[in-house]
């Protein structure tokens, strides 16, 4: 099983394998397969060392992945919520920051129904 990352890396093809490493998507992983000489129909057992080595030295290089880009979006995230713009308020509410409708839809951000007692006339 190659580790590139630190992700393990499943016995898949290489284009979809390459997909396990956050921040790398299909056409990011034909891009890399095409850099690197690689077959992207091939399974990443059948992968030499050497293979393996260039993937990891391509995605090191070029592409920023996993924990260098998950802290650049938390960081992101933060600059908006410190300058009190409007996707930063969003997000400190938990509500969706690109424009949803909120009257009946997003409990994906809002979490589950909270009752409210009716109110007596």
């Amino acid at each position: 099983m190659a580790r590139i990352a630190g992700v393990d890396l499943p016995n898949k093809a290489v284009k979809i394998a390459l997909t396990y490493i956050y921040g790398i998507g299909r056409v990011s992983a034909e891009e890399i397969c095409k850099k690197g000489n690689i077959n992207p129909d091939e399974r990443m057992n059948n992968l030499s060392a050497d293979d393996v080595n260039e993937l990891r030295k391509l995605i090191e290089s070029e592409y920023k992945v996993e924990g260098r880009l998950r802290t650049e979006v938390a960081l992101n995230i933060k600059r908006l919520m410190d300058i009190g713009c409007n996707r930063g308020l969003r997000h400190r509410k938990g509500l969706p920051v690109r424009g949803q409708r909120t009257k009946t839809n997003a409990r994906t951000r809002k979490g589950r129904k909270k009752t409210v007692a009716g109110k007596k006339k």
